[in-house]
């Protein structure tokens, strides 16, 4: 090889080093990268509150925060917060956006999870916490502070309470705060606080990060509900003054359901539509189920706006998919319409109908009393009919709401009324 060619690749290889260099530099240069509001407010704020919907990039944004503040010699002594120990570490320090994963190699942190810490060639440490075990928090003391998912914490306020003891040294001590909102009293608390800084943010503000199916889902199923607004939005969804179902009550029930439970009996509840057109109502249609142990169970809603023939379809497509014992239809409206369709398409299936002799309040009550004693379980989110429940409000709210109204009578059906020996038909 001579020497003219020896140095062309030389300088070949020294341009694509310095080619790499450049690329991986621009990889962390957050700066750069970040939206204008993943990047720290002006002001002298003591806590940084970001309520973003999910896939905001708030743990990226928490992580970079921290990494900028270590860099530049604000602080010295971190404490990290997640809900549980495993969610501190595996999003907070090992996650695709946590603080490993965004510092160049040359200046990574060492972590030693034995001690739940991570030690900077500048000196500075940060020390892993969990908010189930916050009387950890008692003793140490701090310059800084990342706190996630904050809303998420059972001993919110407690956690909130030790960390503000130990923020207390350096020259001016901060915290930042990155959730998705609840509305918890700790959360409302803070966005009165003037010495907090807000950011809201949603979910769709970085869609070019995120998977396109995965948007294309979440717009369909929950752009409109109100868990789409708390979920992709950012919003603080406040309880409606006067409404019967919250949204921590459907939480709860949403948590307690256990997959695989068998079911005694499990019934399609529909509440027809009485006419079709762009502005009828929709025909609700509920399909939910009782435990042995007299736990009922909302399995899916299947509920829509459709001609009689769709809707019917539906409720019998369920019946026959689930192996239900009964269709449970509401009469008042469509009179013998139900079982009319029912027996055109199929005289095989057991059918109830059922007619409305009290207010819809009357009904409704002792059904949110199962719910306020966790004796209902919803199978997954059910965006369109938690919005419903959750504004309907007794003698304010006009539209019918047919979801509800489907679950009620299931609910009736399983909860309060005894079994009896199986008819094909019974009105």
């Amino acid at each position: 090889m001579s020497r003219i060619e020896l140095l062309r690749k030389l300088l070949y290889y020294l341009q694509a080093e310095r080619k790499r260099r450049q690329q991986e530099a621009s990889r962390y240069d957050w700066k750069n990268l970040a939206r204008k509001n993943q990047l720290p407010p002006q002001g002298p704020w003591r806590t940084w509150l970001i309520l973003a919907g999910r896939g905001f990039g708030k743990t990226r944004t928490g992580a970079e925060t921290i990494r900028h503040w270590i860099r530049e010699g604000v602080c010295r002594r971190i404490a990290l917060i997640g809900e549980t120990e495993i969610e501190t570490r595996q999003v907070m320090v090992e996650g695709p956006s946590g603080l490993l994963a965004i510092h160049p190699p040359a200046e990574r942190p060492l972590y030693t999870p034995s001690k739940g810490e991570l030690s900077w060639a500048n000196g500075a440490i940060a020390t892993c916490f969990s908010a189930e075990a916050y009387e950890h928090l008692r003793g140490p003391q701090f310059d800084a502070a990342w706190v996630d998912e904050l809303a998420k914490f059972r001993e919110g306020q407690n956690v909130w309470d030790q960390l503000m003891f130990g923020l207390r040294i350096g020259k001016f001590p901060r915290a930042i705060v990155t959730t998705t909102p609840r509305p918890v009293a700790l959360l409302k608390n803070l966005l009165k606080n003037p010495s907090v800084a807000i950011t809201r943010g949603s979910t769709f503000e970085n869609a070019k990060n995120l998977a396109k199916p995965f948007l294309e889902y979440v717009r369909h199923h929950y752009e409109k509900s109100w868990l789409g607004r708390q979920e992709l939005y950012g919003d603080l969804v406040e309880e409606k003054e006067g409404t019967l179902w919250t949204p921590p009550l459907l939480d709860r029930a949403k948590k307690a359901y256990q997959k695989d439970v068998s079911l005694r009996r499990l019934i399609i509840a529909i509440d027809p539509a009485v006419s079709h057109g762009n502005n009828s109502d929709e025909t609700g249609i509920i399909a939910a189920g009782v435990t042995s142990e007299g736990i009922g169970v909302i399995l899916e809603d299947l509920s829509l706006k459709g001609s009689p023939s769709q809707w019917i379809q539906k409720a019998i497509d369920a019946y026959h998919r689930l192996k239900a014992d009964r269709i449970v239809a509401e009469v008042n409206m469509g009179g013998d319409l139900v079982e009319q369709l029912l027996r055109t398409y199929d005289t095989s299936i057991s059918y109830k109908a059922v007619r409305a002799t009290r207010g819809k309040v009357v009904r409704a009550e002792p059904i949110v009393s199962l719910y306020e004693q966790g004796k209902i379980w919803h199978a997954d989110y059910f965006p369109a009919l938690e919005e419903q429940l959750c504004s309907y409000v007794p003698g304010q709210t006009r539209k019918s709401p047919d979801r509800l109204d489907a679950l009620v009578w299931a609910l009736s059906e399983l909860m309060f009324t005894r079994p009896s020996v199986r008819k094909i038909w019974e009105g």
